[in-house]
């Protein structure tokens, strides 16, 4: 608290020293206690009291962190002390600004966040320490600040569950429970809101007798009041926490005491108990495994996971306490979600470790712990799910990674700042700052999040799993060791850890020198860009490879260094490690096969296996049969390679790791050939095959059919592979009963259908019998002897369906009605129709029918088959829907308005923005918005006008000030809507043009658009000629300028306006030079009305600029005033 930190790497001696040269005080203890919780007005009354150790004499003020928190009443041991709340955030740019550029509202918003920092020492609770109290000095030694707060229907921090139904609130399943993107804990009591500030808690909440109070630490004991219809449940947290990973859940909660462990407590809402039982049967495995790899036991003495409804994310991770979404909960009969639980539940565990119980000493240092926690998750998916399944994971983070950095210009992991203006924003590339986690595009941060651990995994190839597992356990015996200590501020800082401590350990430990790579991935943006090709010189029997870079594009890096590449020859598989130096790297590389004409030998691969090939296709002259270059993924890159279309066969037929067979997959789409269709079929057919390859082969396989569509023999792609696998041998047409017993036969039924319906033929229409197929397997679908549900099953033909529509023919323009409907497109309809009425009566889980079919609808409406109408998707968008229902409904409706340029569902869908009582479903009506927007800046549209802009601009501005993620969606849209500058429908601002004297030029203002054109369709170039010459003009004298109010009136009849901050600005420098008084002196207010007479209405300017700009009181002033700003 009141702390200023290096935002560099730091150590935990330089934290120490930092502390006491910076640090006013330390808190050391806080309790926090809610002795009322009432749902029906959600609202919350209690008080906090901090055990606060000054570290200076005469500590007069305290600042604390409070957001919309009512403050009642401020006492420091024992004596009322006055206090002041002050807040930027909610109102970022003030009412008055006519500033509407997304440039100026970045730069406000990161003040206005810094301006409450609490790792710099600010808070938005300033509280005067009574003088009584630090006059005495260093007879000081310990302040109790107690606050009385309440909330009253929070928007954000808590959010409240009430159901609108009859009954009691235990009986109506009310609860409430605390949320909140990074540190937010300041939304619902005053604490000090930053990671690096740890004490100890204890924790009381009141509540009524039905309900159960959940929280972190250990339950002390349980007290009943007299009448008995309320109860207290006491908490003690021994263990050094920051104030952000508190958190709180109320509601009548069923308990299950976990069978295996029994320090580890799971609560749920009523009658989902079973569910309960089924999705945590599996966790005792995860603390097993993390505990095993970390040769360390689970920090804390218990753990507590409770499900919620509307929760704001899937997971999130409080000291000892979890909590999920109760939409994660699942029966024994459900494929699909136990994987996704599975993984949700390991990762909250993996972040006890590395993030709640050790902490990060500054934003700078967040990549280490989301690194470090996101890498042994992995390292349990591996074990879990298997080596292919893990590889497949890093290949599609590393894709998702690469795809973000190409398109927005890189992910910064160590940001660092400093006061120079170059260094003070690393990511010019953004429309949003890096320098607190609360200005970051949600988006940014899950990339973030993603290059965290493909970083750490990097350092893993570098310096060994052992030693990498080696510098966690040392990481977490020190914190362990600190957290047993009484208040030290030496021994706690060991439970924060920084980048620096973090690299120290590594090098300690492992003895090797990581800082070349931790400059490319971490203090670097930006990845890497690959293009390969080759050429085989048969008589030296050498490989000549070339590997080029594209370091120029946006969101490139260049890279120097090793590079593996393995080349699998007919003799076996051998790596090269070639060193990257050069833009354009040529290497040779010497075969160890040579060219055989008998080639009946067994050809061994990397993994030892010896298998049979055909080599007919390959050539005679090389022995070279797939080049792959860094297959391990050591880099983090793009890659793109080009090799004969046989090649790629042999990849695919031949390579055992997955991530070789998906490249050859995606690269066979550029091959349309009849040997790439049967390697394609060869790869469906092997069991032996990773599943998620065999899917993925599935839409390859249908795009080359497209592609070979004229010279197609045979039944359609895939019918007769899935006839043979899953239909009975005496009657083709009809499925199997449903066995889903094997979960691979399962996903690749599941798959084909969809990507049979994206098959066409020459008309581009789909053919007749693969509709007609699909149509049979729902009619004879049948679960009833399967152990498990077949809604995914099912939902994924109708997506099938739905693949299958093509667009309408229309003739004369005739209006589409049920009477004249293709006949195809009827049976599709009364088919979703059917579906859609039968979830009504027999929901299935998670409503995945219902999401498929409001996904067709909308697509036949895109098509033209029925008319567009959005009213079905706003009735299923409505609250009380499940949420996956009311997203895939918000979807259609967001296309419906792009599509229909409907100004009425745009303002609909903002509507939704404002008032729906769902945090996640406001997020992600932002999220879609931004995916798929209405329009852009680079497009005129009806859309764009003024109103628009405002509305999102003060949804920015201020009504999202309860909630980080929301306001910076806001921002995101902004920017996807308008770009950074002014947009193009709002009429000019007051201050047009901006004279830069220094490089002798008049330049637009950044806060107009550049492409600004004056009412005659003149540019401002004649108008930059015209002030050209005052840049040579001798200095001015201050006696020189004279009364200049009348010749402005009589020219110009200028009338008072709002002020603007450029004015502001003016102001603020003149007044501080000392040469001009203040604003209300005369000759100051007549400089600046000359100057926004040069700057502002163009139109008089360029008809009048010889007479205006020879006039020496405007050109006098400009230089005045341009040379003022300088300073």
């Amino acid at each position: 608290m009141n702390r200023k930190k290096d935002k560099g790497f730091e150590s935990p001696r330089l934290h120490l020293i930092l502390t006491l040269l910076f640090c006013h005080c330390f808190t050391t203890h806080q309790v926090v206690c809610i002795n009322n919780i009432n749902f029906q007005r959600k609202s919350v009354i209690g008080y906090v009291e901090l055990t606060i150790f000054p570290t200076v004499v005469n500590l007069n003020r305290i600042k604390l962190n409070s957001k919309q928190c009512r403050i009642y009443r401020v006492r420091v041991n024992e004596l009322e002390a006055p206090f002041i709340y002050n807040d930027p955030t909610l109102e970022v740019c003030h009412h008055e600004s006519k500033q509407r550029n997304l440039n100026y509202f970045s730069s406000a918003y990161t003040a206005a966040v810094s301006a409450v920092d609490p790792d710099a020492g600010h808070g938005e609770l300033i509280i005067k320490v009574p003088s009584e109290l630090w006059k005495q000095g260093d007879d000081l030694k310990v302040l109790k600040v107690y606050i009385e707060f309440s909330l009253d229907q929070p928007k954000g921090g808590l959010h409240f569950v009430v159901p609108d139904v009859e009954g009691s609130m235990a009986e109506r399943g009310a609860h409430v429970f605390s949320f909140g993107y990074q540190n937010s804990t300041r939304f619902w009591f005053p604490c000090v809101d930053s990671y690096s500030e740890l004490c100890t808690w204890k924790l009381e909440f009141t509540v009524d007798a039905s309900m159960v109070a959940v929280s972190c630490g250990d339950l002390v004991e349980t007290i009943y009041t007299h009448d008995m219809r309320k109860k207290t449940f006491h908490y003690v947290l021994p263990i050094p926490t920051a104030a952000p990973n508190i958190s709180l859940a109320v509601g009548p909660f069923e308990i299950l005491v976990d069978p295996y462990m029994h320090e580890v407590t799971h609560f749920c809402l009523p009658q989902l108990l079973p569910l309960l039982k089924q999705s945590m049967s599996y966790l005792h495995e995860i603390f097993e495994f993390y505990e095993e790899i970390l040769t360390c036991r689970y920090p804390y003495a218990c753990f507590k996971t409770v499900f919620v409804d509307e929760a704001y994310v899937q997971v999130s991770s409080y000291a000892s306490m979890s909590i999920f979404s109760t939409n994660l909960l699942h029966s024994a009969m459900i494929i699909d979600q136990t994987p996704m639980t599975r993984r949700c539940l390991a990762q909250a565990l993996a972040q006890q470790f590395f993030g709640c119980f050790i902490s990060r000493m500054s934003w700078a240092d967040e990549w280490v712990l989301k690194g470090i926690s996101g890498y042994i998750y992995g390292l349990y998916l591996k074990k879990t799910f298997g080596v292919n399944e893990y590889r497949h994971w890093i290949k599609e983070e590393l894709d998702k990674i690469v795809e973000y950095e190409l398109k927005m210009g890189g992910v910064l992991l160590h940001p660092t700042f400093s006061g120079g203006k170059e260094k003070d924003n690393p990511t010019p590339h953004l429309h949003f700052s890096i320098k607190h986690p609360h200005t970051l595009s949600w988006e940014y941060y899950k990339m973030f999040q993603c290059k965290a651990h493909l970083v750490m995994r990097l350092i893993e190839n570098r310096i060994s799993m052992e030693f990498m597992l080696q510098v966690f356990n040392k990481l977490l015996s020190l914190a362990s060791t600190a957290s047993s200590q009484k208040y030290q501020s030496h021994m706690w800082s060991q439970m924060l850890l920084s980048t620096h401590a973090f690299l120290k350990s590594i090098s300690n430990v492992s003895g090797k020198d990581i800082g070349p790579l931790i400059k490319q991935w971490v203090d670097q943006s930006s990845v890497v860009k690959f293009f390969g090709s080759f050429a085989f010189n048969r008589k030296r029997n050498v490989l000549e490879l070339e590997i080029r870079q594209d370091y120029t594009s946006s969101g490139t890096q260049k890279y120097v260094g090793p590079i593996k590449v393995t080349v699998q020859e007919l003799d076996g598989s051998f790596n090269h490690t070639l060193q990257i130096e050069e833009n354009s790297l040529k290497h040779d590389i010497p075969c160890h096969s040579k060219s055989r004409r008998n080639k009946k030998k067994k050809i061994p691969l990397m993994n030892g296996e010896e298998v049979d090939m055909d080599l007919t296709a390959m050539d005679a002259d090389s022995p070279l049969l797939w080049i792959r270059i860094d297959p391990d993924m050591s880099i983090l890159r793009k890659v793109e390679f080009e090799q004969a279309d046989f090649m790629w066969q042999y990849q695919l037929r031949y390579e055992r790791d997955v991530v070789a067979q998906e490249e050859a997959i995606s690269a066979l789409e550029k091959f349309p050939t009849p040997a790439s269709r049967l390697a394609l079929t060869d790869i469906l057919e092997q069991e032996q095959c990773f599943y998620k390859v065999r899917m993925q082969a599935c839409f390859c396989l249908a795009k080359i059919a497209n592609a070979m569509v004229s010279t197609w023999q045979g039944p359609p792609a895939m019918k007769s592979l899935f006839t043979r696998m899953f239909c009975c041998k005496s009657c083709p047409n009809i499925v199997k009963t449903n066995n889903f017993i094997n979960f691979q036969s399962y996903f690749l039924q599941k798959t084909m259908p969809v990507a049979m319906a994206l098959l066409r033929d020459v008309q581009n229409l789909c053919p007749k019998d693969v509709l007609n197929f699909i149509l049979d397997l729902i009619k004879y679908n049948d679960n009833r002897k399967n152990k498990f549900s077949d809604n995914y099953y099912r939902a994924d033909l109708i997506e099938a369906l739905t693949n299958s529509l093509t667009p309408a023919i229309s003739i004369n323009n005739e209006v589409r009605t049920v009477d004249n409907l293709n006949g195809d497109v009827r049976l599709i309809l009364e088919e979703i129709t059917r579906f859609l009425n039968m979830e009504k009566l027999l929901p299935s889980f998670r409503n995945t029918i219902t999401v498929s079919c409001l996904k067709a609808i909308r697509e036949l409406q895109k098509n033209g088959h029925i008319p567009s109408d959005p009213l079905l998707f706003k009735s299923y968008a409505e609250y009380g829907h499940f949420v996956d229902v009311r997203v895939a409904a918000l979807e259609a409706l967001v296309d419906y308005t792009r599509v229909e340029r409907s100004s009425a569902e745009l303002q609909w869908l903002l509507d939704m923005v404002h008032n729906d009582p769902v945090h996640y479903v406001r997020h992600k009506t932002l999220g879609l918005l931004c995916k798929n927007p209405p329009f852009t800046k680079v497009a005129d549209s009806a859309l764009c006008n003024e109103a628009l802009v405002d509305q999102l601009w003060k949804l920015m501005n201020s009504g999202t000030s309860h909630d980080w993620r929301l306001r910076c969606d806001a921002v995101n849209l902004y920017y996807t809507l308008f770009g950074l500058t002014r947009p193009s429908c709002l009429p000019l601002p007051e201050l047009g043009l901006v004279l830069n004297l220094k490089e002798k030029k008049a330049v637009l203002n950044p806060t107009i658009k550049p492409e600004l054109v004056f009412a005659n369709g003149d540019v401002s170039q004649e108008l930059l000629g015209g002030l050209h010459f005052l840049m040579s003009d001798e200095d001015i004298d201050m006696e020189t300028v004279h009364d200049s109010q009348a010749f402005i009136h009589h020219h110009l009849n200028l009338l008072e306006r709002p002020s603007t901050p450029g004015k502001t600005q003016m102001l603020r420098f003149m007044s501080h030079s000392g040469k001009i008084q203040t604003s209300s002196d005369p000759t100051f207010s007549e400089m600046l009305w000359a100057l926004e007479l040069v700057q502002t209405l163009p139109q008089y300017v360029i008809n009048e600029r010889r007479s205006l700009l020879k006039s020496s009181l405007i050109r006098k002033t400009v230089i005045l005033v341009a040379k003022h700003l300088e300073m």
